[in-house]
């Protein structure tokens, strides 16, 4: 009573909305509270003095607040996929600035491979020069082998075992090299996009010489 008899009526915010929207038939419809008929369409709500004071959205069934809420996701996991691209792509052409300290990192990582080739196929000789002493005194023993002593079939079965498993090894580093080149060739063909892009953008350093102030002039 205080407040009526001292401002005579209620603040607007205090006073109740006026909804207004247009139908399902296109009929203008109004209401003191949200219109039932005009749930699945926006609505707005007046002041009044008549002026929009909100809009208010269509309620969303159960199924269609599941696919806003399901597309609200993809587009949050698309921008965070975004970010992470955009992180990778800094942190790549900062590593590699030219396709000079590309290619020496493609050289040292295939040197890796090589070496390790080198030292398999120098064993892989050892184990075939082995192979020759141990069939040259298998020979002995043509016309009946079953009477090759144990140690001499055994170092034999022994040097094809190392054999095979040193040329497996060969085979697989072979393999890690073409994966090691894939891998390079692949950064490589997105580093050129990222260098071209780099270029065009207009130089840091000229840029903050235009902003540069001048010292005075004596």
């Amino acid at each position: 009573m205080a407040l009526l008899s001292a401002g005579g009526a209620l603040p607007a915010s205090a006073q109740p909305g006026i909804y207004s929207c247009v139908d399902a038939k296109g009929r203008t419809v109004t209401a003191d509270r949200p219109i039932a008929a005009c749930i699945d369409r926006e609505q707005k709500e007046l002041n009044p003095s008549g002026s929009v004071k909100r809009t208010v959205p269509p309620t969303l069934t159960a199924r269609e607040r599941a696919l806003a809420e399901e597309k609200a996701r993809q587009a949050e996991e698309e921008k965070a996929r975004a970010a992470e691209e955009r992180k990778r792509n800094h942190a790549l052409i900062t590593r590699y600035p030219d396709q000079a300290a590309h290619d020496k990192e493609r050289s040292a990582a295939l040197s890796v491979a090589d070496e390790v080739v080198a030292t398999a196929t120098r064993r892989l000789a050892s184990l075939a020069a082995d192979r020759r002493k141990l069939d040259a005194e298998m020979e002995f023993y043509l016309k009946d082998p079953s009477r090759a002593p144990a140690r001499l079939k055994r170092q034999i079965e022994e040097n094809g075992q190392h054999a095979s498993a040193q040329q497996r090894f060969i085979a697989a580093q072979q393999g890690e090299k073409q994966r090691i080149n894939a891998r390079f060739d692949e950064e490589l063909a997105r580093l050129r996009a990222l260098w071209a892009e780099a270029r065009a953008q207009p130089p840091l350093a000229a840029a903050s010489a235009a902003s540069a102030v001048k010292p005075p002039s004596r």
